[in-house]
């Protein structure tokens, strides 16, 4: 069953309406198509009313909903054939961002991404999306990989930041994620990145430091959370909302900035509503800008993809 956001509580009662009358209309005792499709037609105007003027803070909401396609749904809809590869090479592998060989639509690619989970044991086992030094550490060694056999490199950002525990500090976070956007920046073959959920801090430019940058239509980029930028501004995080208007951080916002390149348009309601299509124009947009980028030389792409950061400087 659907998970209904607080803002979508009345097309919650609307569908709820419909799925009362539909079991009403399957007792075949009373003809109730024709108020069932009324009900459907008014339903999908409130939708697109309702998506048309969501807020930020809305918006960071949509981005987090629990039922929005996963790195590993991704996976299956974006590809036909992924071999995952695991580790750093020098402490252990960190499941908050899941890589490894990929080809789509019969290229072949490096494809790696943050893993949040979809219920509490795979969330636990994924740190909820939240990378260690070890995670950045793996993602350089595929990045590496993709260097040394010409493969793109196409990432997919869904991550609150990068986990902010003692043990990743003293493992050496900052320094992790530094030298992953050294790597990203250093790459010579092309690199797509999409923020398909939430892009947060350096956790998300960590590995979305790329030559085209793309988001999805409710997706949010930012240095900081909502509510982590309210704490600190306003010593509360009551004041969540505030803050996501005051960061600009829908991608309407940011391709206005010149941050991201391209927005990528979800189905009506979100992605969490139709995972399937979200995936399918996904896919299109991303083999769209690697196609492009294959035609650069290794010195067109270094030069592009430095020029667009230092331009944001």
């Amino acid at each position: 069953m659907l998970t209904y956001l607080d803002f979508e509580r009345p097309i919650a009662e609307l569908e709820n309406r419909i799925a009362d009358l539909r079991k009403t209309a399957d007792n075949g005792e009373v003809d109730v198509e024709q108020e069932i499709r009324r009900l459907e037609v008014k339903t999908k105007k409130l939708l697109r009313d309702t998506y048309s003027k969501l807020t930020p803070w809305q918006k960071a909401q949509v981005a987090r909903h629990p039922e929005r396609p996963h790195f590993k749904n991704y996976v299956e809809g974006l590809t036909e054939e992924f071999i995952p590869l695991a580790g750093d090479r020098a402490f252990a592998d960190d499941q908050a961002i899941v890589g490894g060989l990929a080809t789509i639509d019969g290229r072949k690619v490096v494809l790696m991404g943050h893993e949040k989970g979809d219920d509490t044991a795979s969330r636990l086992k994924h740190n909820f999306g939240m990378a260690k030094p070890e995670g950045y550490r793996k993602a350089i060694r595929l990045m590496k990989l993709a260097d040394r056999f010409g493969l793109p490199v196409v990432t997919l950002v869904d991550t609150p930041g990068a986990f902010p525990g003692v043990q990743a500090e003293e493992r050496g976070q900052a320094e992790a994620i530094a030298r992953a956007t050294e790597q990203c920046l250093e790459l010579k073959v092309p690199m797509v990145s999409v923020i398909v959920g939430e892009g947060g801090s350096g956790g998300a430019v960590a590995i979305a430091a790329a030559n085209k940058v793309l988001m999805f239509e409710h997706a949010i980029y930012s240095v900081i959370s909502p509510e982590g930028c309210a704490s600190i501004l306003w010593r509360t995080s009551d004041k969540a909302a505030d803050a996501a208007e005051a960061m600009r951080i829908t991608a309407k916002h940011l391709k206005e900035l010149g941050v991201i390149d391209r927005i990528v348009k979800e189905p009506l309601g979100g992605a969490h509503r139709d995972p399937a299509k979200a995936i399918s124009r996904l896919k299109d947009a991303v083999l769209e800008e690697v196609d492009a980028l294959s035609g650069m030389d290794e010195r067109e792409i270094l030069s592009q993809r430095r020029s667009k950061f230092l331009e944001m400087a």
